[in-house]
């Protein structure tokens, strides 16, 4: 009985989603009740079959019937036309159960038709043709018109869902889009390549045709309209001003406005960023777009300001991109020369010629640089002592040079003069101060304490700045001058620069140091000359000799190295199925000793690979497989042999080229695919396949075909692209169960590889679009018995278990009553 009403309660489920019914399936009591029916199916369709209960004989119809819904006496419920959402979607129907001499017995009873929609009305364009315009440089992807279809089948079915797409553009410039499309909005705007390429000097007007499809644009019977739309390119006004030029230190009253942005429409939100997130911005704008200088701008301060203005909508967007803000600060001449120093010193040698160059004064002017408030003049105008006479030195006006002017001069007459320079600019005056020190003329030469500086045994990989020796020359000239000064240089034994020679300013005394690191295998023995001058020059006569020269012998012994490599990656690439023993990469190795070196792999995880010990040629020793590893990566070792064995590592990179060694197969394991029982018509699946070959930049190219001429009546399959078929149903007449289409399936390749899979497809019955199958007992779940048997097994098992460990406990508690008992007997009684 139980399973008889389940059979009816899922009867009258199919039959209110399908709205068909068939007498002594759908049938039963009165009773308040709703149907869906869909729209458009012509000639009697029965609804439901009303049973009577005595006294009732008959039954009446009343309500929203429109001369289409009628009821037989016997409470066969139907309809005699087609239904038509779009006039009425529900129709309010009233049954009445009458006795014989017709009277009402029960009822009215509520019964409620909705009816559901088809396909059956075309989308159409609100207007024939649209008109809008645009910007240049406008943000791209935000819209600046709209079109608007509307579709009378129901907005909640694909019926009702409307796409819209751009078919045409005119002119297509380079095959260019330079306008897209909301698909569900309507909305149109520019791409990113409009935004940047409009341009209506060159263009200035544009069509494009839209069109409107129904079904959300999916299905090949969908329905579709077309409108057209005329676009104006107008000028952007939004653009950043040239260059703005603010005087500093400006006295007018501020804010003081500087320029004026505005964007292309009214309504816009103006903002100034900072970017550089000065401590204090002194620029703002109004919502006018003009922006103003809040306050004087010091040059010395910031010479220049980068900013950015920004207009946003309502809502906070961007509406473009952020115009760029320049400004310079105007100089005025407002800063005084100052000096370098609170004293500048010069040296000049005694007996100098008249005309020598004796030093530069360089004075600064914080004002603009190349300006005529930085063009700076020089003038001495104070020479103490004037002793042997006034104007001993000149100075050149816009240089700064001073020279000698007037005779040689001579350090006992006076050792040291005090010059006072006047700098001036075309406003202000500066007076620095300048001291010239009369020194005793380089007639001397310096000379080495001792001629030679021995021996010195040192390890190559002694460490870079290691001072390893100090040298020592002395000079009769005048203490703390250039003529006494001196300079260290290694003129033989060096080459390669691997010494330097560092001198002690105080004392003269010279540090020699490991500059580069020393390398026993370049040169073993370094046989050093020094050489120590001044940097002022000698007097006439004077020259260097022996005396200003030392020699150093420097021994450099070997310190065991390891083998250096060519290069730290070494890279190859062969085809994966190369065969095996084949040379796919050579490595070099050296050691600075002149050892033997063996080589080695590490990381050969997969044994793919093996390399000569002797000549670092590495080759094939098994397959190989693209798919498990695209580039093979193992580390190299060189290790010298005898010595320390020491070892240096490098990486091999071998990239595998893809061979077509792969079968196409589906791409799901276990695809979803069914139709709906009973086929109307018809029906067809997609499904897709795929290989693990590496697939060209055109994609994947398979070809699909039946695998058995026998199916060819009842099924077909087409290609829809590179890795996506469909599978057709040639007739109506299958039964409800899982068929396994056999699919041959090539992939084009070379050489060219098939696969036969099978295509599992389920013809069931349908719930509102989804394949509905009863549960039953699935695969590796227990019966009710089953688990019934597997649970008193268990608690057999258990009380087992427990009688085992009872009756062990009673043993071992008899036997410790025996043995306490001999235990008592054994003892002696105690008083």
């Amino acid at each position: 009985m139980m399973q008889a009403q389940l059979s009816c309660l899922c009867l009258l489920t199919l039959h209110l989603a399908t709205g068909y019914s068939h007498e002594g399936k759908f049938s039963g009591p009165l009773q308040p009740m709703t149907f869906s029916v869909f729209e458009g199916q012509q000639g009697s369709q029965v609804i439901f079959q009303f049973k009577a209960s005595p006294p009732a004989m008959t039954f009446k119809l009343t309500g929203e019937t429109d001369g289409i819904f009628q009821i037989q006496p016997d409470g066969l419920l139907y309809h005699n036309g087609a239904l038509d959402r779009e006039t009425r979607a529900v129709h309010k129907l009233q049954v009445s159960a009458l006795n014989a001499q017709g009277a009402t017995v029960q009822g009215p009873v509520p019964i409620t038709i909705e009816v559901k929609d088809i396909n059956d009305n075309r989308p159409t364009f609100l207007q024939l043709k649209y008109e809008g315009s645009v910007r240049q440089n406008s943000r791209p992807g935000k819209p600046f018109m709209y079109v608007n279809a509307t579709d009378l089948d129901d907005p909640a079915t694909p019926n009702g869902q409307l796409v819209y797409e751009i078919v045409i553009q005119l002119p297509k410039i380079n095959n260019v889009m330079y306008f897209q499309i909301n698909n569900k909005t309507g909305g149109i705007s520019l791409t990113r390549d409009g935004a940047l390429e409009l341009d209506p000097t060159k263009n200035s007007n544009y069509n494009l045709v839209v069109s409107v499809k129904d079904m959300g644009g999916q299905n090949e019977n969908s329905f579709s309209d077309s409108t057209s739309v005329d676009i104006m390119v107008k000028e952007n006004i939004w653009k950043a001003p040239e260059l703005l030029e603010i005087v500093e230190n400006s006295t007018d009253p501020h804010p003081l406005k500087i320029t004026q942005v505005q964007w292309n429409e009214p309504g816009a939100k103006y903002s100034l960023v900072d970017k550089e997130k000065l401590p204090r911005f002194p620029f703002t704008i109004d919502q006018e777009g003009s922006i103003y200088v809040t306050q004087p701008l010091d040059r010395e301060e910031k010479d220049s300001y980068v900013f950015y203005a920004v207009a946003k909508d309502e809502n906070g967007e961007l509406l473009s991109i952020p115009l760029q803000i320049r400004v310079k600060v105007k100089d005025i001449n407002d800063n005084p020369p100052t000096c370098p120093s609170a004293v500048t010193v010069f040296e000049v040698q005694e007996n100098e010629i008249i005309g020598s160059n004796i030093g530069t004064l360089i004075a600064h002017d914080r004002d603009e640089e190349n300006t005529a408030s930085t063009v700076l003049a020089y003038k001495i105008v104070d020479q103490i002592p004037a002793f042997p006479k006034e104007g001993l030195f000149l100075v050149q006006t816009y240089t700064g040079v001073f020279q000698l002017a007037k005779q040689s001069l001579k350090k006992q007459d006076t050792p040291q003069y005090n010059l006072t320079v006047q700098v001036s600019d075309k406003d202000f005056n500066t007076l620095c101060q300048v001291e010239i020190h009369v020194i005793d003329i380089n007639d001397q030469i310096p000379i080495f304490e001792k001629s030679d500086y021995g021996n010195l045994t040192l390890a190559e990989d002694t460490a870079v700045g290691s001072t390893i020796l100090t040298i020592q020359a002395t000079d009769a000239d005048e203490p703390l001058t250039g003529s006494s000064k001196i300079l260290y240089r290694i003129t033989q034994g060096d080459s390669e620069g691997r010494l330097g020679i560092d001198t002690d300013p105080q004392t003269n005394a010279g540090y020699v140091i490991i500059k580069k690191p020393l390398d026993f295998e370049t040169v073993a023995v370094h046989n050093l000359v020094f050489q120590a001058e001044n940097p002022e020059p000698l007097v006439h006569g004077v020259n260097y000799n022996s005396s200003s020269s030392a020699t150093f012998k420097l021994i450099v012994t070997n310190v065991n190295e390891a083998p250096q490599f060519t290069q730290n990656i070494y890279q190859a690439k062969v085809r994966e199925d190369v065969a095996i023993g084949t040379k796919v990469g050579n490595v070099t190795a050296k050691d600075p000793e002149n050892l033997d070196i063996s080589y080695s792999l590490k990381n050969n995880k997969r044994g793919w690979l093996r390399i000569d010990p002797v000549t670092g040629e590495i080759f094939t020793m098994a397959p190989m497989d693209r798919e498990a590893e695209s580039v093979y990566r193992v580390q190299v070792v060189a290790t010298e042999v005898g010595g320390s064995s020491l070892s240096s590592v490098a990486t091999f990179h071998l990239a595998l080229s893809d061979v077509n060694d792969n079968p196409p197969r589906l791409a799901t394991d276990h695809p979803h695919l069914f139709l709906c029982h009973p086929l109307q018509a018809p029906g067809s699946v997609i499904f897709e396949a795929t290989d693990d070959d590496q697939q060209s930049f055109r994609g994947p190219r398979f070809t699909f075909s039946l695998g058995s001429k026998v199916l060819e009546n009842d099924w077909e399959v087409k290609r829809i692209n590179g890795s996506h078929a469909k599978l057709s149903t040639k007739h109506t007449n299958f039964e409800e169960r899982v068929y396994s289409v056999p699919i041959h399936i090539s992939d084009g390749g070379e050489p060219e590889l098939k696969g036969t899979v099978s295509l599992p497809v389920t013809f069931c019955k349908c719930v509102e679009g989804s394949c509905f199958r009863p549960a039953g007992h699935q695969s590796g779940m227990p019966t009710v018995g089953m688990a019934v048997g597997i649970l008193l097994t268990t608690f057999l098992v258990i009380g087992i278990i427990l009688a085992v460990v009872f009756i062990r406990i009673k043993k071992n508690e008899g036997k410790d009553n025996v043995e306490i008992a001999q235990a008592c007997e054994a003892q002696p009684l105690r008083n």
